[in-house]
């Protein structure tokens, strides 16, 4: 079994190589020279690594609970949405912390922070989702839920309120990714699009908006903001809204549309925090690109060894144009697995393989490492 050291010494040696390559960045500028305590996640499933399956029995979390999942690196399921590592789990490692610990999970070390991520989880509450008429099928663990989870943590290991703004001065908040399953359970239950942006976009930002000044109030000073994915180039979205309009598609073979609404909650996300970074100028505030961290990693595809026939279907699923079927999704007995899944971009038509999240991880470090103040 690979250990968290080969792994850190693997991704190290790849962020050298992809950073000389691209020579983007002086060489000084990367997340070694910070040296945070700590580190606080809240999202979905793109950061979740074992919340949901220790809280449900659903489906989807019994799905996550076994293999195939985990299969490539800890070569058993932990609960995270992926043949193994998260983005989280190589930003951690580049920051030289230990993988985070689900909240969730008993008696576990939470020494260097917490994991509150749950997979399915929301923005918004599933009571306001539901008023819209929009279910959430997979948890109520929402970003207030893993908001209160957090103050809960806090109080449990701070004695007094100064003392825990002093610990989480010296730790990194991640908030997010988030929203993304609000939209996905909207449009997969025959939601417009031009309605979800006029009626669903702003409570979702504004949920974010808020979290994010609840996390500074505790004493927040690095918030780091991921935005949503080019959702088009998923091959969820692919078989869902294909269709015989060439049109649709860009460049890529991604549907054009989804992606617009993917920068449109994107940009109106980097607004919200444009009012934030002039409300708490003293905080770092950062947007995460993913959209244009996942882009990078698809363009560059062929370079980085992934297989170009199959850059929009899924590693993990149960046949069709793009390998996803969601009545059949991976981790049923009718899927199958590529024998390769580093070749892959997308481990199972929702999530991507271990080798997309290091690659875009890569992005991330050297886009945020001069917009960071690492003073500690």
């Amino acid at each position: 079994m690979a250990s968290s050291q080969t792994s850190l010494l693997i991704f190290s040696f790849l962020l050298i190589l992809t950073t000389l390559s691209l020579l983007v960045l002086p060489s000084s500028a990367t997340f070694n020279s910070c040296s945070p305590n700590s580190i606080y996640q809240l999202g979905d499933s793109i950061s979740d690594t074992g919340n949901l399956i220790r809280e449900s029995k659903s489906a989807p979390a019994s799905a996550f609970a076994h293999l195939p999942y985990g299969i490539s690196f800890f070569r058993q399921p932990t609960g995270r949405c992926s043949n193994g590592l998260l983005m989280i789990d190589y930003l951690a490692l580049s920051l030289h912390l230990p993988l985070l610990n689900p909240y969730l999970a008993k008696h576990a070390n939470f020494t260097h922070g917490v994991n509150f991520a749950v997979a399915g989880s929301t923005a918004l509450n599933s009571s306001f989702l539901a008023e819209n008429h929009i279910n959430s099928p997979v948890t109520n663990s929402s970003l207030s839920v893993q908001l209160s989870w957090l103050k809960s943590y806090l109080k449990s290991t701070c004695h007094t309120e100064k003392e825990c703004k002093e610990k989480l001065k010296r730790s990194f908040f991640f908030m997010g990714e988030i929203g993304g399953n609000d939209y996905n359970y909207a449009f997969l239950q025959g939601k417009p699009m031009d309605e979800l942006q006029k009626s669903l976009v702003p409570h979702v930002v504004q949920s974010i908006h808020t979290a994010i000044m609840e996390v500074i109030n505790l004493g927040a000073a690095r918030v780091v903001v991921p935005g949503n994915f080019p959702i088009g180039c998923f091959p969820m979205y692919l078989t869902a809204f294909q269709t015989n309009d060439t049109a649709a598609y860009d460049e890529f073979k991604c549907l054009k549309s989804l992606n617009s609404f993917a920068m449109f909650h994107n940009d109106h996300l980097q607004r919200a925090l444009h009012q934030l970074r002039k409300k708490y100028p003293k905080v770092d505030i950062v947007y995460a690109n993913y959209y244009n961290a996942f882009k990078w990693v698809f363009d560059k595809a062929p370079l980085l060894g992934f297989d170009k026939a199959c850059l929009l279907k899924s590693c993990c699923g149960s046949g069709g144009k793009y390998n996803f079927d969601l009545r059949q999704a991976c981790g049923v007995p009718e899927a199958t697995v590529c024998s390769i899944p580093d070749t892959h971009i997308s481990w199972d038509g929702i999530h991507l393989t271990e080798k997309t999240y290091m690659h875009m991880a890569s992005w991330i470090i050297r886009d945020l490492t001069p917009k960071i103040k690492c003073l500690f």
